[in-house]
């Protein structure tokens, strides 16, 4: 999953971000079910983009790769899942060479670009993952981020069968945008655990720890208020066209099932003039007005018809990035996708 940045400032990625806000009733679930003895062996850490879900992932493996026995002393004095950024465990994992830690994301492809999709390929590698010893003698670790990016059935198969059959001292932590939207097959074999989205005093603290002293509060402050709960919005947001772009995009969105097509046109040529930050937001606003419809939404109809938006709305950005089309048309496609699934 891309990490979003606020102009040239560099945002740590979840595997060395050390802190966690606004979860900590998630937490101590993980916790406690570890201490307990009957950890789960695979969990669906669902929610929002940008709140958090992977930092907790990645919180939770440098714990259980830190203390491999859940009834070690150290686990019972334990109050959160946080480990000493200095210790082998959270200095390995943060450098990408923990032995017993796979992450399956999106990959760079041969021209040095970064894939749309998570390949089946990378699934595959669980199986040599996980047929070995691990190299620690303790846990073996998958991280899936995000399964929302397995868009080829042979890539959902391939993590299903792992989890069907899961290997002693095995832990997946998977995390999902939109969980409904995985396979039943892959929710029916994970521990459910719901992230909601954070609060704005979170999101600033989150967001001043990511940034340090490259942080405006400021300006924080003001994008936390627009950021729906999420940090990684927050930061894209934060300072000047990108927040102005999201207003504009959220009050069109305010008025579907109608259009204002003088506006569309608008919001076009300012995308086709603008950087490429601009239309990420653009289109992160887009899903996540689609994303809180398909968690409120149970009519199966209706659901198909939002789901189906979905789909398409992804499959026309990842088209109009690809081969650098003119925004425009995506505005006015997008707008009329989302005025069907936001009627009837």
């Amino acid at each position: 999953m891309s990490r979003p940045s606020s102009g040239a400032i560099e945002v740590p990625h979840p595997r060395a971000t050390t802190v966690l806000f606004g979860h900590a009733e998630a937490e101590q679930t993980l916790l406690a079910d570890y201490r307990g003895g009957r950890v789960a062996q695979a969990w669906l850490i669902g929610g929002p983009p940008g709140i958090g879900k992977a930092t907790l992932a990645y919180r939770m493996a440098r714990f259980a790769l830190a203390h491999p026995n859940p009834a070690a002393p150290e686990v019972a004095r334990a109050s959160s899942l946080a480990v000493p950024p200095d210790s082998p465990a959270a200095r390995r994992i943060a450098g990408r060479s923990h032995p017993d830690l796979l992450v399956l994301e999106r990959s760079v492809n041969d021209n040095g670009q970064l894939r749309t999709v998570i390949t089946v390929d990378e699934v595959r590698r669980t199986v040599g993952f996980f047929g070995s010893t691990a190299g620690e003698g303790g846990w073996r670790v998958c991280i899936v981020d995000a399964a929302d990016e397995l868009k080829n059935p042979e890539g959902s198969n391939a993590l299903l069968k792992v989890l069907e059959e899961p290997p002693p001292r095995s832990l997946f932590l998977v995390v999902s945008h939109a969980p409904g939207r995985l396979l039943p097959t892959i929710r029916s074999r994970c521990r459910r655990l719901a992230l909601r989205p954070l609060g704005e005093e979170d999101i600033v603290s989150a967001a001043m720890a990511a940034l340090g002293s490259e942080a405006d509060e400021t300006a924080l402050r003001a994008a936390a208020a627009a950021a729906d709960g999420s940090v990684a919005r927050a930061i894209a947001l934060c300072g000047g066209p990108q927040l102005a772009l999201r207003d504009k995009v959220v009050a069109l969105l305010d008025r579907l099932p109608a259009t204002d097509p003088r506006a569309l046109h608008a919001l076009g040529e300012s995308l086709d003039r603008g950087e490429d930050d601009l239309f990420d937001v653009f289109i992160e606003t887009a899903r996540n007005w689609l994303s809180a419809r398909l968690d409120r939404t149970t009519d199966p109809a209706r659901l198909a018809r939002v789901t189906d938006a979905w789909d398409q709305l992804n499959r026309a950005a990842r088209e109009t990035e690809t081969y650098n089309l003119e925004r425009k048309p995506l505005v006015f496609n997008v707008f009329g996708l989302l005025a069907e699934a936001a009627g009837g």
